[in-house]
Order: structure tokens, then sequence, then C-alpha cells
């Protein structure tokens, strides 16, 4: 549009400039009678004149034309992007398009973890038989030592919103990691499609809600870490980068939502995983200050991941391993495993149970765990545990239930820390027991046993949330792991292995402080 605006006044201007040069050019070539024009001669010379002039208004019109499309359009253009609507509630950014059909939303988690862990002094391998997973020389070593420090346990950066109305999209990005920091991975990457009425379709890379305690956002978070039931289930069929299709519903007072999920974005296995998570949850009795909640939940291995080609219709290894560390991340070294066990599938199912009046809640949740062996005459292992949780907010805002996700929010605070005007945010105090039981068979047939270890823990908690997106906690941990060595080289070769029967767990109390932004 503007290259036509620009020939169109070049040609105007060029037609102005010739114009005169013209005429003068017929004047002074005129042929000339008596020191004078001829009548025809000047009435040709008025006829050119006069159609010059025609062809000036003319293009002289275009230009106006051109002129008057130039600044509608630019006021249209003006005025769409005048109507777009950018807010920034919480720190988080927002774009939203005047008709309110398109949203992009950034979003970022911060959390920066230290730790001191104070156990007993490391001795010779020889002769200190505490340990950590089996056939792990690293870990043998680490468990005797658990590293002080600090680590980003989640840097996560990424976008969501919604296009068209009916389609959700989410990227996230994490850059934080278990004892290190990793290079950037995939935390999630899906679309969902909401223009049904009840149900909510999901596809790509997600977490999907594996547990009661996994439907809090982890920034509002009781403690640094889930307990370590919680953890180790997440990880069977869910977790972070779980590829997978889920259907979500839900009303007023529950949700429900079922997912068929694969490998973990980045895992590269012969035979995909196939796995499924479901779960329900109702709240049947509340009222004004006051909420009950009850729910169950289903995280199932359907195949595990096969190690290698299926020769023959044989079928390769199927390994599965239930394995956790001390709800503390920090230091990545497990205390409490199970080895690996050939198996054609994992079902982990739970009651969970919680109740909140006013700026107390208690929450809890119990697991069973049946392993599946493959095509062996060894009996088939189960394991189990549970956890109990309570907060209490000293400051008196509660933790802020959601029936659509089934889950316990942070506290919202109403009045922001300022030292002026004396408000000091919100305050919160926590504790919890948890139980991680990963033995079997310890009095029944040695070959069926498997001495993964016993797990409780009690945490205490101190939370302090200034405002809405910065958020400081202060954990104390007091960790028994009751755990026998299994002999042979289970550890490794040599001095790694300690004699069968002897206790390779270990007490401990972990000191922990988490920093955090979010928003």
């Amino acid at each position: 549009m503007t290259n036509r605006t620009i020939r169109a006044a070049a040609v105007a201007a060029l037609l102005s400039s010739v114009a005169p040069a013209a005429l003068a050019q017929a004047v002074s070539t005129a042929p000339t009678q008596g020191g004078g024009i001829s009548q025809e001669q000047a009435l040709s010379l008025t006829a050119r004149l006069d159609a010059l002039e025609r062809r000036n208004q003319e293009l002289e019109a275009q230009i106006a034309g051109l002129k008057a499309d130039v600044g509608t359009t630019a006021k249209a253009v003006k005025d769409q992007s005048g109507n777009a609507k950018t807010t920034l509630a919480n720190a988080r950014p927002t774009v939203t398009s005047a008709d309110g059909q398109f949203t992009a939303s950034l979003r970022g988690v911060f959390q920066l973890d230290g730790a001191r862990y104070d156990q007993d002094e490391a001795r010779p391998l020889a002769s200190d038989f505490r340990r950590g997973s089996f056939g792990d020389a690293a870990e043998a070593e680490r468990a005797r030592d658990l590293s002080d420090g600090f680590n980003f346990r989640r840097a996560r950066l990424g976008i969501e919103g919604k296009a068209f109305g009916d389609w959700n999209y989410n990227l996230l990005l994490d850059f934080g990691g278990s004892g290190t920091e990793e290079a950037g991975k995939i935390n999630a990457a899906y679309i969902e499609y909401t223009g049904l009425k009840k149900v909510r379709l999901r596809g790509g890379a997600f977490a999907t809600t594996t547990s009661l305690e996994d439907a809090t956002p982890h920034p509002s978070s009781l403690f640094l870490e889930r307990p370590a039931v919680a953890e180790l289930v997440r990880g069977l069929a869910g977790g972070d980068g779980r590829v997978g299709l889920a259907a979500i519903t839900g009303g007023e007072r529950w949700s429900a939502h079922a997912t068929v999920t694969g490998n973990v974005v980045g895992t590269q296995t012969y035979d995909e995983a196939l796995g499924f998570v479901g779960r329900v949850t109702f709240s049947p009795l509340h009222g004004e200050n006051w909420t009950t909640h009850f729910g169950a939940n289903a995280n199932i291995i359907i195949n595990p991941a096969a190690t290698g080609p299926d020769v023959s219709g044989l079928g390769a290894a199927q390994p599965v391993r239930l394995r956790e560390r001390p709800e503390n991340r920090v230091d990545p070294t497990r205390l409490v495993d199970t080895g690996s066990i050939d198996a054609d599938g994992v079902t982990a199912l739970a009651l969970e149970g919680a109740w909140q009046y006013r700026n107390l809640m208690l929450a809890g949740e119990h697991f069973w765990i049946d392993v599946e062996r493959r095509a062996s005459p060894l009996a088939d292992p189960d394991f189990s545990g549970w956890y109990v949780q309570g907060a209490w907010t000293l400051t008196g805002q509660p933790r802020r239930y959601n029936p659509g996700t089934g889950g316990f929010d942070a506290p919202k605070v109403d009045k922001p820390f300022n030292l002026k005007s004396g408000a000091w945010g919100v305050w919160e105090l926590a504790a919890r027991y948890s139980t991680l039981d990963l033995n079997y068979g310890l009095t029944g047939p040695v070959a069926s046993a498997i001495r993964g270890g016993e797990q409780e823990i009690v945490t205490l908690g101190l939370n302090w949330y200034p405002n809405q997106v910065v958020k400081f906690m202060a954990d104390f941990q007091h960790v028994e792991v009751d755990r026998l060595s299994p002999g042979g080289t289970a550890f490794g070769a040599g001095a790694l292995t300690p004699p069968a029967g002897a206790q390779v767990g270990q007490d401990l109390n972990i000191w922990s402080i988490r920093t955090q932004y979010s928003f």
C-alpha cells in the first residue's frame, strides 16, 4: 500500500513539473504569424492544457484516496492492538486478545534447597555397613557420608494459555534436579480440548495427578518433598514429563480423571511402558469453615518397558525397581531399594482422606503395592506405605481446598509482609509421619525374599509466605532405616556387600531450607 502511494505521488510530481515545460515548448515551437498565433493553434494548446489539468486532478484524487486507506488501516491496527489486554497478576505476565479467545501467560518456579545431614561419622567399607541402592558403588560411599550443600530443586520456565477459546496449551522446561542441576528437559508439553460440556481431553507430556499429595501444587507443598511412598508410587505410571492421554471431569464437590501413559520424555526403551493412572475424589460433608475429602487412586504399570527385542516370542526382561530417597533431594542417595524385579506388571492402590477446620488441616493416604513377577516360580511380592500430616496456620488463614483437583492449595496471603505497616504475611507450622516398607517374605522362603528395607520419617516444618510469589521453608527430619543385607554380591564385589543379615540401614537427622519464587 505504501509503494502504491509513493508511485502515485511521483507521477503527480512528474506531471506537475512537465506541464509548464510542455506549454513553454509548445509556445516556443508554434509557428508565428504576424507576431502571434492562429486561433486553431490556440484552441489546440488550450485542449492540451485542459487534458493535463484533468489528469493532474485524477492523480490528486488517487493520492487522497490512498492516504485515507492508509489512515483507516493504521487506525484499525492501532485499535486492535490497543484492545489487547496485558496483566501482571502475582508477578505473572499475561496477554489476552481483545475477544478473549487467546491468552498467553509466562510461568516460572525457582526453588533453591540447602541441607545438612547429621549422621554418624563414616568408617571404612569393611566395617561401616551403611548402604544405598543395590549394585551402586557410588551410593555405597555416599550413604556413609551424605553430602551437605545446595542445589536448585526446580528451575522451571514456560508458557501456558488458550487458543480459539476451546484449546489450552502448556510448555514448561525444567533445569533443576535431584542432587545436581540438569540440562533443560521437558516437564510438560501438551494441548487440551475444553469444548465438551463436562470433560476435558488432554494429550502430550504432563504430570497426571497420582494421589492426594500429588494434587497439591509443589509451590504450595507443606514440606520440601512429598512422602516417600507417594513419591515412589508417582513414578510408576505418572511423574513429570510422562507421555499420556487423559480424560478429566468433575463437579462442584467431586473430580475424576483417567490417563493412559507411556514413557517419560527422553527415556528410550525397546517397547515403551504402558500404564494407567486413575483417581476419584469427593467432598460429601462441608460447611462454611470446614470441609472433608475422600478419594481413591490407582497407579498401574500394565506392561513394563522392555530392555531388549522380543526374540522368538520369548520376550525380553521387563525390570521394575522400587526405591526412594529419605524425602530430601540435596543428596540423591536412595536408602531403601528392592533391586530389579522382572515383572509383568505393578498395581498400586490407595485410599485418601483429609479434614479441614478453619486454619487446621489433617490429611493422609495408605498405599498397597503388588508386583506380578514374569515367568517365575517365585511368589509375587507386595509392599506398602502410608503417611499422615497436619498443618496449622499461625496467622489464621486456611489452606484452600480445590474440589476440581481434589487437593489443598497454600493459604492466601491477604496481608503481604511490610515492615512499615506491621504486616507479616502468612506463617504455617506442619508435621508429618511417613513409612515405606519395601521388605517382603523375610520369614518365608529365602529365594522369594526381598530385603528392600523399611524407612520411617518424622518431619517438622515451618513455612513463611511473605507474599503470593515468595516462600521460605525450614524442615527438620528424623529418619530411621531398618534394612538387612541379602549377602552375596548384592551391593558389589568384596567389601561393598556386607554379610547376609547385617544391618545396612541407619538413623540420621536432616536439617533443610528452601527459598522459592514462583509466578
